[in-house]
């Protein structure tokens, strides 16, 4: 099975977690749903093009939160995501992912109201560009 993850060595955060944030993604935005078979540990790695150890502590990651389930001799599976854990699962990552963003304006000195101004104008052009309604 091919998965739409794609990982950038440019980047600053691990490959692990750049694998792992974007497979979180794919489960709980329900674009993998319950039962489906996962790659191996083998087949993503050479896959993705990087270290079996590197796609085994995913898989654990992902193991640990529920979200995925090994069969010994069948194989790694999406686990099934009860729609309020979630709904509370995604809406802790976005306030994650925010408190990065804000934190970066406040190194740049901005102030609580730049910051909101600068989210107000981003979500608006997000929006736009994704055909939705802008706030």
């Amino acid at each position: 099975m091919w998965l739409p993850i794609r990982i950038d060595e440019q980047r600053p955060e691990p490959l692990y977690h750049q694998i792992e944030v974007q497979l979180r993604g794919l489960i709980l935005g329900g674009q993998l749903k319950e039962g489906t078979l996962l790659p191996s540990i083998r087949e993503l790695a050479v896959s993705l093009k990087c270290s079996a150890i590197t796609v085994r502590r995913v898989y654990q990651d992902l193991e640990n939160e529920g979200l995925i389930r090994t069969r010994q001799g069948t194989g790694t599976f999406v686990a099934g995501v009860e729609p309020v854990a979630r709904d509370e699962h995604r809406l802790e990552r976005l306030t994650e992912e925010l408190g990065k963003a804000i934190e970066i304006g406040f190194q740049l000195q901005c102030s609580p109201e730049e910051i909101e101004t600068a989210f107000r104008q981003a979500l608006d052009r997000k929006s736009t560009e994704r055909g939705g309604d802008a706030l």
